[in-house]
């Protein structure tokens, strides 16, 4: 197969590259490096079946050939950054969605959305079920985000209702090598505090609760999703819910390290529980997470203290 990953220099994105050109496809990294990084992808430069398009997706796509299928993963993710960007943020969702939607139905070619947990916002239901239509405050400072994913759900279920071949997987907080360490969200900040001997800042009183998937189980959804014809939308992530306090207790006695737990106020619209119901990514794509938690976190770590802390903070 011959396909585009928008975002493909990201966290999620170079894996999902990786994974697709070691089974031998041809893969279209287009990615405007607002967040991704040429070191995640860099191993695969010299490749004849990988391309780099350097581009803004809210553009029209210049990807010329052949094209099977196309994933969009491009998107600000973290909270700081889409906080910090919330125009933008919206656009590429948005008009950036569309001009994906455009590429795939020029070439008849396989579409997958890269959704979020976040389209359930702070969610009265639980666990999150993929028939739930969510809980969120459109005038929020997170509805940059989760209104710009939630509006490119709507967009591509009107495509497919025209005819094109579409699906969307709603991602749940996901953890692995290559997460930007000043990205803010709760693996990596844990982790540097943990490494760095600062406290550790957790939000509220720490009993909200998130599901850690590892990205190489998340992967393996993608290319199941890639390589059939469901619509979805389905929910990629780990069933497994730990509370926030839990979860800074075990990086720390991972890392080894003997940092306090902070307490601050939590932040608005901030979701007090997050836990995917998985049943229909097993019966449509027979696909279950496999890394436990310890052992994803251990990688993590590892991989983090091998790149250092500034890696992400001193780059341009």
């Amino acid at each position: 197969m011959r396909v585009v990953v928008t975002g493909g220099a990201g966290f999620i994105g170079s894996h999902l590259c990786d994974a697709l050109h070691s089974r031998g496809d041809h893969v279209v990294c287009v990615d405007n490096l607002a967040s991704g990084r040429l070191s995640n992808i860099e191993h695969l430069l010299a490749s004849r079946r990988f391309t780099l398009v350097e581009q803004d997706i809210r553009e029209p796509i210049a990807v010329i050939g052949e094209i099977d299928a196309v994933v969009n993963m491009a998107s600000l993710a973290s909270p700081p950054a889409y906080l910090a960007e919330p125009i933008f943020t919206l656009q590429t969702g948005s008009a950036g969605t569309q001009n994906a939607l455009d590429l795939a139905a020029r070439h008849n070619a396989r579409f997958v959305q890269a959704s979020t947990s976040e389209v359930y916002g702070d969610p009265l239901v639980h666990p999150q079920t993929e028939d739930y239509w969510g809980n969120v405050n459109p005038v929020g400072p997170r509805a940059v985000y989760d209104e710009a994913k939630r509006y490119a759900e709507a967009l591509i279920a009107a495509y497919v209702r025209e005819g094109l071949n579409g699906g969307i997987i709603r991602i749940f907080n996901t953890y692995g090598p290559r997460m930007r360490t000043d990205d803010g969200r709760v693996v990596t900040q844990f982790i540097s505090q943990a490494i760095e001997g600062a406290p550790l800042t957790v939000y509220g009183d720490g009993s909200q609760t998130r599901s850690l998937c590892y990205v190489s189980d998340l992967v393996r959804g993608f290319v199941a999703m890639i390589d059939g014809t469901y619509f979805g939308p389905v929910n990629l992530g780990n069933a497994h819910e730990l509370t926030i306090r839990q979860i800074a207790e075990l990086v720390r006695d991972l890392v080894g390290s003997d940092s306090p737990l902070e307490f601050r106020e939590l932040p608005e619209d901030d979701p007090k529980r997050r836990r995917p119901d998985i049943a229909r990514a097993q019966a449509e794509l027979g696909w279950s997470p496999e890394v436990e938690v310890v052992d994803g976190l251990s990688k993590t770590i590892d991989w983090i203290r091998c790149v250092g802390l500034d890696a992400d903070r001193t780059a341009v």
